[in-house]
């Protein structure tokens, strides 16, 4: 008995000496790493990762946080054991204006919401909503054809902006909303200054105490509100229903239990279609564009396939496929500039991850970023090189070293969609213009909820 008791005893104390301990990123005694991450939390990030490796705390007014950067790591969160981890304190923030849709709901709710959305993004539906994306994009390019005849120069963000917040309206509702576009927009707006200074900010005032930011954020959901809830209102009486998503939502009938959406998930759905399905679109194409500038040989690449493929039209459903290199430019331009730059989980119960201890309710940093530029799965890591994603060398690619739309089980509904308007957008626009930088500096990376560009992209729209 007593060679088993201390045998016991002997394992227990090695098990418990060879626990990796997660280091901690120093900081300040009181604040932690708050000036730091506040100040370039994509560069400080990257340095702590350099000393002390793909997992360690960073400590935000006493509160620790794990950051990690290792694909292995995320695939344990995100994939293998999933169940243990939810959204983190962003989304909580996020949840108070987008409800509980897809991006802000857990647990059964959210699967549930995830049975019934699914169909509305099966390939096979998107072939009507490629068509409006096709007009859109057209509509866009005689507007750019406006501005290069008055040799303007403009903020290319603020175009993209436009063009995708055109095409998710169009494909939510199958109605022209141009006349409430300035009111999405300036709504949409407010409420995502207002979640990220939520986010970023230690002392919040309570929602119900009448300061400014309060009363314009409660003032454009309202708006928000009112757009969306009309066009459900709508909807329900009319009898020759468009193929739409919200057509395709609002028909959606739960296997399990029989029920269909009621207006309040309806509407929560669509907010959040509204913001992630434009606003991540937007800055991808933003950088895109950028990135044609930098890289003159590749752009006429691009050109090369459009001419084969399209020879001057309007691209369709049927193109896509064909679009392999452009495709490849959207990837890599997506690896490079992630908008959505870091994944927020939180633990629910005790977890381990390759010996690390991870203890309940801890919020974690997946760092997207991070990852896609790290130099342990990625060869020259920040330079761009399209033929990383060719069908030859994309089947190397570690798995979650590339993961632009999240993974596992919550994988970003709208990939497929998005995918697909980048290619429309690009090949609509890349057949009649160039986009040229006018100045010279590196643009600054504005990582807030999304990786934005500081002051935006300043751009001369040229004819070829």
């Amino acid at each position: 008995m007593f060679y088993y008791i201390s045998t016991f005893i002997k394992n227990f104390i090695l098990k418990m000496s060879t626990k990796k301990q997660i280091p901690l990123a120093k900081g300040h005694w009181l604040f932690g790493s708050v000036k730091e991450m506040n100040k370039d939390i994509l560069g400080y990030i990257g340095k702590q990762r350099k000393l002390l490796g793909d997992i360690f705390y960073v400590d935000v007014f006493a509160f620790k946080i794990i950051v990690i950067t290792k694909p292995d790591y995320i695939r344990h969160v995100l994939q293998e054991n999933n169940k243990n981890y939810v959204k983190s304190f962003s989304y909580e923030v996020l949840k108070l204006f987008l409800g509980n849709g897809l991006l802000t709901s857990e647990g059964d709710f959210w699967r549930k919401q995830r049975r019934l959305a699914q169909p509305a993004f099966h390939k096979e539906k998107l072939i009507e909503i490629t068509k409006q994306m096709s007009r859109s994009a057209e509509a866009l390019a005689a507007k750019l054809e406006e501005v290069k005849q008055q040799n303007k120069v403009i903020d290319i963000t603020e175009y993209m902006n436009e063009v995708t917040l055109d095409i998710v309206a169009a494909a939510l509702f199958s109605s022209n909303v141009s006349d409430k576009m300035e009111t999405i927009r300036d709504s949409l707006t407010v409420a995502n200054e207002f979640a990220i200074s939520r986010i970023q900010n230690p002392v919040r005032w309570p929602l119900w105490m009448p300061v400014k930011a309060n009363r314009d954020f409660r003032r454009a959901g309202k708006d928000l509100d009112s757009v969306i809830y009309s066009f459900i209102e709508s909807r329900r009486k009319e009898k020759d229903k468009p193929n739409d998503l919200l057509s395709m939502l609002m028909d959606a009938v739960d296997e399990e239990t029989g029920e269909r959406m009621s207006d309040l998930q309806l509407r929560d759905e669509c907010m959040t279609i509204f913001l992630a399905g434009h606003e991540t679109t937007s800055l991808s194409l933003s950088w895109f564009w950028m990135l044609m500038d930098q890289h003159p040989e590749e752009e006429q690449k691009l050109r090369d396939e459009l001419k084969t493929v399209l020879d001057g039209r309007t691209p369709g459903f049927a193109d896509i496929p064909k679009l392999k290199y452009t495709k490849q430019l959207i990837e890599e331009s997506m690896r490079l500039y992630p908008p959505a730059w870091t994944i927020g989980r939180k633990s629910l119960a005790a977890d381990e991850i390759d010996g690390y201890k991870i203890a309940p309710a801890q919020n974690m940093m997946l760092m997207t970023y991070q990852v896609h530029r790290h130099p342990d799965y990625w060869e020259q890591p920040d330079k761009f090189m399209p033929e990383r994603f060719s069908d030859e060398n994309a089947k190397n690619i570690k798995k979650f070293a590339y993961f632009p739309f999240g993974g596992g089980p919550r994988l970003c509904i709208g990939n497929s969609f998005a995918m697909m308007e980048m290619q429309i957008v690009i090949a609509t626009l890349a057949q009649r213009f160039k986009f040229r930088r006018t100045e010279t500096h590196e643009i600054e990376k504005d990582a807030l909820i999304t990786m934005r560009p500081k002051d935006g992209i300043k751009m001369k729209v040229i004819g070829l």
